[in-house]
């Protein structure tokens, strides 16, 4: 119980710190420990298509990075999750409600969850190693 103390302590001082039986580190490393390459391949995506829609790489970086931070600003500091928060954000018909058309057509949301899966798969692999 000491250490597991001393280890919050410590993780704590630099963000959260979540306990968990050990056998879900490997699933915590899927999510947590990769998740944010996910978000750097969306922040890249979302480049790319600031690019293809004529817009220019410093207001596209500009818009990304504040778009990213706004979100997970709401998802942080506010009581509501992100179903409720996509829904607000989603006026039917609209553009957002087009473009996320789009993003289910292509399976997006289950892209993610498969890559978060096979990442826990390989640290399970690499543990048995």
């Amino acid at each position: 119980d000491a250490d597991l103390d001393w280890a919050d302590a410590i993780l704590s001082s630099v963000g959260i710190a979540v306990r968990v039986p050990e056998e879900q580190l490997d699933a915590v490393t899927g999510l947590s420990g990769s998740g944010p390459a996910y978000v750097f391949l969306v922040a890249e995506a979302l480049m790319e298509a600031g690019a293809a829609v004529g817009l220019p790489e410093d207001v596209t970086e500009a818009l990304v990075n504040q778009t990213l931070l706004g979100a997970s600003r709401l998802l942080s500091e506010t009581e509501h999750g992100p179903t409720d928060l996509r829904i607000a954000v989603t006026s039917p018909n609209g553009t957002t409600a087009a473009g996320l058309a789009v993003l289910d057509a292509n399976e997006v949301r289950r892209a993610i969850v498969d890559a978060v899966v096979a990442a826990t798969e390989r640290s399970r692999e690499l543990g048995r190693a």
